[in-house]
């Protein structure tokens, strides 16, 4: 009789892959990502373990958005004070804060459970080509289409 593999924890060999967001489109690059911190791109994927791998992202801030998205698309957040609801274009994010504007793309493709949070951990965004993780030996990765 076979059974269905189920990866364990503490089986994954995680990578560490550098992806240079450089030209690319904002959310087909915050699904692959996405799909990657999951696992979803290995053979042994499992739904309820973490077996994704270790993704840095450099250049977020020469990522592009297509069409009227840089004036039309708002992010919204509430300081939890009553009147506090704050707005920004996406315009503004990629001009002043390019991290967090890929942060929040790629956090809302993972599970909302702590299994997402878990994942999100192993995502590293900087806004230039430099990043202090040469001690991981991160391996280029190129992104499909």
């Amino acid at each position: 009789m076979r059974t269905t593999f189920m990866a364990k924890g503490h089986e994954v060999e995680r990578k560490w892959l550098v992806i240079d967001a450089e030209g690319q489109t904002l959310g087909r690059l915050a699904s692959e990502v996405a799909a990657i911190l999951r696992g979803k791109h290995k053979a042994i994927f499992t739904p309820n373990v973490d077996t994704g791998d270790h993704v840095i992202l450099i250049n977020v801030e020469k990522i592009h958005l297509t069409g009227n998205k840089l004036e039309g698309k708002i992010y919204y957040r509430h300081t939890q004070y009553t009147g506090g609801l704050k707005q920004r274009t996406a315009g503004e994010m990629k001009e002043k804060y390019p991290r967090q504007m890929l942060e929040l793309a790629i956090k809302g493709m993972l599970p909302k459970n702590s299994l997402g949070r878990q994942m999100f951990t192993k995502l590293n965004v900087y806004a230039g080509p430099e990043h202090p993780h040469a001690a991981q030996k991160p391996e280029a990765y190129t992104l499909r289409g």
